[in-house]
């Protein structure tokens, strides 16, 4: 978990409290320096002090939010204010639960596994990837299909030939191609940073990205581009300098496979109105399934009125 307090003491004795309790503790004294460090850790909770110099704990809360890579960390706000006003003010920025300064140790270890306890509970994440799974993906998608002002578009993205990749180098480099690829997609939707902002692992190499429907295609470039750059590192040196991998079928004859490249599929509700998280699901799978029939990395994008 993440410690962010301007104080020093404050940090140093919310630590120590916590490392006794077994937790593992990142410190951060500033906002900026809060964001970079959750942004690189990717904690489950951050305990936020509120009122910092530079930016403050509203705004820390707000980028966290925002960024997929954070966003589903829970947030305890800590403050000295215990005016009703300004803890509607930190939930209303995003976070989920507050502690007024100065506290009782026995009360912060209760909320922190309060907060941890309620965020496993409600998060269904890949054990894998640690992106949210298919309950979130659904809740999300359904959202914002109630939402008929916002316009979104849902990428669903997965890999070609992974199963050939998986059989000849084996199950643990197959999860690290899923980690680099998890760490990929959501690396390209905080650099083209837009609301909504989600990223979801399915399961096996599957994925699901929602952006806002302007940002769709400049985010899948973004994606194609950057994984065929990565693609060649997943290989042994052997078969990254003659470009392909063979394996055996089930009759023992060998097949070449060039390097894993990923086809993504997209729907956006700025093209036709999208009214159903099963029909945002079955226009990107259509549209995956296009996107496959090309050789490499490829998007397709449905742009069909009706």
């Amino acid at each position: 978990m993440l410690v962010v307090d301007d104080d020093r003491d404050i940090c140093r004795s919310i630590e120590i409290v916590l490392r006794l309790e077994g937790y593992d503790v990142h410190i951060a004294y500033e906002g900026e320096q809060a964001v970079e460090e959750a942004t690189r850790i990717q904690p489950d909770l951050v305990l936020l002090d509120m009122m910092m110099p530079g930016i403050d704990g509203y705004e820390v809360t707000k980028r966290l939010r925002h960024d997929p890579r954070t966003a589903t960390a829970s947030i305890i706000m800590l403050t000295a204010r215990s005016l009703p006003a300004d803890k509607v003010l930190g939930l209303t920025a995003g976070c989920d639960d507050y502690i007024v300064k100065p506290f009782d140790p026995s009360e912060l270890v209760a909320r922190v596994q309060s907060a941890l306890r309620r965020s496993r509970q409600m998060r269904e994440v890949s054990p894998l990837t640690g992106l949210p799974g298919n309950f979130q993906i659904a809740a999300e998608l359904e959202r914002l299909v109630g939402e008929e002002s916002t316009e979104f578009a849902v990428l669903y993205a997965d890999l070609d030939d992974f199963k050939a990749f998986n059989d000849h180098y084996g199950f643990m480099r197959g999860d690290e191609a899923i980690r680099a690829t998890g760490r990929l997609l959501t690396d390209a939707l905080a650099r083209h940073r837009a609301s909504p902002s989600f990223a979801g692992h399915i399961g096996g190499d599957d994925f699901v990205l929602v952006t806002s429907a302007a940002n769709a295609e400049t985010i899948a470039q973004d994606i194609v581009s950057n994984f065929d750059a990565i693609a060649p590192g997943l290989y042994d040196d052997e078969d990254r300098e003659r470009g392909y991998i063979e394996v055996a079928d089930r009759r023992g004859v060998l097949h070449h496979y060039p390097f894993l490249s990923v086809s993504i599929g997209i729907a956006s509700s700025a093209t036709r109105p999208i009214r159903s998280q099963w029909e945002a699901s079955s226009v990107a799978t259509e549209m995956k399934a296009v996107a496959k029939r090309k050789v490499g990395s490829s998007y397709e994008i449905d742009r069909r009125r009706t």
